[in-house]
């Protein structure tokens, strides 16, 4: 497999740039990493901050860093709990378009995330997609769920692949050829994952999925590589050249992304999809690059999100005899 040198993630943050930028509570940024991190899209113009959490830590983790929040929006709250719940607030209200998660864990942004009533569910499952740039691989590769679904149901992962399509569409790849991921490439009775595959494939093929290409169970070497396919004899359109992996759970996920990262450098980025607005989803581990990656592609989602409302308007507008245009992908 040919080696490519990074690049796809700066051709991403060079078109988030030349989108408006985007109201995004970050939540409980009381570290330098998430502070910063949160500036540094700011200064791209990426994002509109609004920094939700205990005012005093977060003015205090400025200081030491030197940095001016002159300009910025608090909001502040007694902890990182409360953070999240004001956060969440803020998006329902349409003060803030977009989440960012700073230095509290995962789990409790995500609980106020999903609480019923309060929370910013919609009709679809919440998941989340690694999106990455591996240099040992021609094509952006998305992975997905490996940080919110633990042991998704078919009924789950069907949602799960719906989302990671519609981002993919978000991302420029018109028609993603999606792998549904498992330890062998044959349906197995004893392996539910590849009984799973096989019916999200039937689903896909009875427009229950759409906007993809699916083949399933597929091992992740068959699924990647069009030597590991022909040597198998497997005759897919997906198989070696797969846009997505779908894993079956998020132990496996979880694993294949950090090795991706570690092992073959790869760069990443991690959106929630699913839900009301988009939630950057980063972690402590993460560098400067991979944050800022992550916010672009908050970014792109959210102006295509934004895209078919103005356009809406406009054409409303235009039935009453006023003048407008609708907004269009940078």
């Amino acid at each position: 497999m040919a080696e490519k040198a990074h690049g796809t993630f700066a051709k991403l943050l060079r078109t988030a740039q030349r989108a408006p930028a985007v109201v995004t509570a970050v939540v409980h940024p009381c570290d330098h990493d998430s502070l910063l991190g949160a500036l540094a899209a700011a200064a791209r113009g990426l994002i509109v901050p609004v920094l939700v959490g205990p005012e005093a830590k977060i003015r205090a983790v400025a200081r030491a860093a030197g940095a001016d929040l002159a300009e910025v929006r608090i909001e502040p709250t007694e902890h990182s709990h409360a953070a999240a719940a004001r956060a969440v607030a803020l998006a329902r209200a349409g003060e803030v378009s977009a989440l960012m998660k700073g230095s509290l864990h995962t789990g409790e942004l995500m609980g106020a995330v999903v609480a019923s009533g309060t929370g910013l569910r919609t009709a679809r499952r919440t998941s989340h997609v690694f999106v990455l740039d591996v240099p040992a691989y021609p094509r952006l590769l998305l992975l997905t769920d490996a940080a919110v679904n633990i042991q998704p149901t078919l009924e789950d992962k069907a949602d799960i692949v719906q989302n990671a399509i519609e981002l993919a569409h978000v991302l420029g790849i018109a028609r993603p050829r999606v792998a549904i991921v498992s330890a062998m490439e044959t349906v197995n009775p004893r392996l539910q994952s590849t009984l799973d595959a096989a019916a999200l494939c039937k689903m896909a093929d009875r427009g229950q999925i759409t906007g993809g290409l699916l083949d399933g169970p597929l091992a992740f070497d068959n699924a990647i590589s069009l030597e590991a396919a022909r040597v198998k004899h497997i005759d897919s359109p997906v198989a070696g050249r797969a846009d997505i992996l779908v894993v079956p759970d998020l132990e496996s996920g979880n694993m294949l992304a950090k090795q991706l990262q570690y092992f073959a450098a790869a760069d990443s980025a991690g959106i929630v999809l699913g839900t009301r607005v988009p939630i950057v989803l980063t972690s402590r581990a993460d560098s400067a690059s991979n944050r800022l990656a992550s916010v672009a592609v908050m970014v792109l989602l959210a102006q295509a999100r934004a895209a078919p409302a103005a356009l809406g308007k406009g054409r409303a507008a235009k039935g009453r005899g006023g003048k407008a245009r609708g907004a269009a992908m940078g």
